[in-house]
């Protein structure tokens, strides 16, 4: 790459940071895409055939593609918008189609074979039922889960406030069940050794050091118990999360209703589950019409 693309590309990121605010990991991403390109030929010399030439090369998943499409079409947008050429050679540049991802769940057997896995008559096993049967009434982000205070938790009104992404609070049902798990677990860990510890008295979950937990411990403890619960399956908090959106809209939740209790910012990312609801009725009409 000569000392003039070098020179365009520190200006095109300076833009992407400036103007966009993208993170560092993508400014990075999108540089490091152009760069590949530069060894090829000039990056202000480029043409249509040059492109697909390119793409053709690339081999990788569709969303790395997709990536590298987007990377094109904003350098080129740039270089048109500041006078270095005079036409957009990525008009007729497409991002590869993505295959419709639908998130992997757990049925409702499996749900209740998980929950059932740690022992209650422990304090450990305590917590860790009243975790998971948290995480599977609420659908809250592992991390939601782990960052959870004791007055966040209204018990009585059986609701819990959640900070959620980009700061941005909602309150979310808990259920009897997890309600009464819960109640349980703090009843009983009362007294328990470094509860007190300074720092963590006000975690709700907490390690047998008396600190607040973290993702990592959480997501090896949530892996032990479905190994042994429901072998054979993937396991992770996320799937857990998954779960509860699938069986709130098999059991009739409108999609409005998921994205808010999920803290989706945008419908369109709840719209994953909306194959959920179409299979659903693919069944309902097989087994209930006449000529289903």
């Amino acid at each position: 790459m000569n000392q003039g693309d070098a020179r365009l590309l520190d200006a095109f990121c300076d833009a992407l940071w400036l103007e966009d605010g993208l993170s560092r990991n993508t400014i990075s991403s999108y540089r490091a895409d152009l760069e590949q390109l530069a060894r090829r030929k000039e990056l202000l010399e480029v043409g249509e055939a040059d492109l697909f030439g390119f793409l053709a090369s690339r081999r990788g998943r569709a969303s790395s593609l997709a990536r590298l499409v987007s990377s094109l079409k904003r350098f080129y947008r740039y270089c048109v918008r500041e006078r270095r050429i005079p036409a957009d050679p990525t008009l007729k540049l497409d991002p590869p189609k993505r295959a419709p991802r639908f998130p992997s769940t757990l049925s409702e057997p499996d749900v209740e074979a998980l929950l059932a896995a740690p022992k209650v008559s422990t304090a450990l096993g305590l917590r860790d039922r009243a975790m998971l049967e948290t995480l599977y009434a609420t659908g809250l982000r592992v991390s939601e889960l782990v960052r959870l205070k004791t007055f966040e938790v209204n018990l009585d009104a059986g609701v819990l406030r959640v900070m959620g992404k980009g700061s941005k609070e909602r309150l979310v049902p808990l259920g009897e069940e997890a309600v009464e798990w819960i109640a349980r677990y703090v009843k009983e860990r009362k007294g328990a050794a470094g509860e007190e510890r300074k720092g963590a008295a006000d975690a709700l979950f907490l390690t047998t050091r008396g600190a607040g937990m973290t993702r990592q411990a959480f997501w090896h403890l949530i892996r032990r118990y479905g190994a042994r619960a429901i072998p054979g399956k993937k396991l992770s908090p996320h799937v857990l999360r998954h779960a509860f959106a699938t069986h709130l809209i098999n059991h009739g939740a409108d999609l409005r209703v998921v994205q808010l209790l999920l803290g989706h910012a945008d419908i369109s990312t709840t719209q994953i589950y909306t194959h959920v609801a179409r299979e659903r009725l693919k069944a309902l009409h097989a087994k209930h019409h006449p000529r289903g």
